[in-house]
């Protein structure tokens, strides 16, 4: 079997190191190159022979975060895959590196056994998001489908929630009654599948219906 040249991108050098070490146990695995965040990641993909065939992406990076350096890496490095790693198990997180195609999608307390998973089943031509992170994804593209379907008058409304507005005030403002402003918001936890106002803002923040 070839020999699998990877690198690893991660701003904690103890993560980083870790990881290299763990991964240069295996004799079909070689880590090329380990660095602290997206710009110096380029820089090394200038010059570095071989290039890479899997780059394992940490997303919370300073300079250049993983989701910059995954559409950077789609436009101009096609043929390198990426495999995500995040503390986050967030479905927005997930679907949001699939987009920007990333070929798998690994949390940081994950085991030995299925990072060396990940990377054969990536280096093989697949995909790989465990059972878990695949329900979360399909979930949350669910909820951005939802949320497409939000009317502008709701959207509206949620904008003037997320400011803290009240019931009554929204109602003032808009010229419409308490009750249907009522009547929006409950439509709009059944859209985005949430139980309360909490949730809801929560939701459409993360799905940027609102900032």
């Amino acid at each position: 079997m070839n020999k699998i040249n990877i690198i690893v991108a991660d701003d904690h050098q103890l993560f980083r190191d870790g990881l290299t070490a763990l991964l240069n146990k295996y004799k079909h695995l070689n880590v090329l190159k380990n660095v602290e965040d997206g710009i110096a990641l380029f820089q090394e993909l200038k010059n570095i022979k071989p290039q890479p065939d899997i780059i394992l992406l940490d997303l919370s990076m300073p300079n250049m975060n993983g989701f910059e350096a995954l559409k950077k890496l789609k436009k101009e490095y096609r043929d390198i895959k990426t495999i995500a790693i995040s503390m986050h198990n967030d479905g927005n997180y997930i679907a949001r590196c699939a987009q920007y195609g990333a070929k798998g999608y690994l949390l940081k307390n994950t085991d030995e056994e299925e990072v060396i998973q990940a990377i054969k089943q990536v280096y093989d031509g697949h995909k790989y998001y465990n059972h878990e992170l695949s329900q979360k994804m399909i979930d949350s593209m669910a909820r951005v489908d939802n949320a497409k379907k939000l009317t502008k008058k709701e959207t509206q409304i949620l904008e003037m929630i997320s400011k803290g507005m009240t019931t009554k005030e929204i109602a003032t403002k808009l010229y419409i009654s308490t009750r249907t402003v009522e009547t929006h918001r409950s439509n709009m936890l059944k859209k985005l599948e949430v139980k309360n106002t909490v949730e809801l803002l929560n939701t459409a923040t993360s799905l940027n219906i609102i900032e």
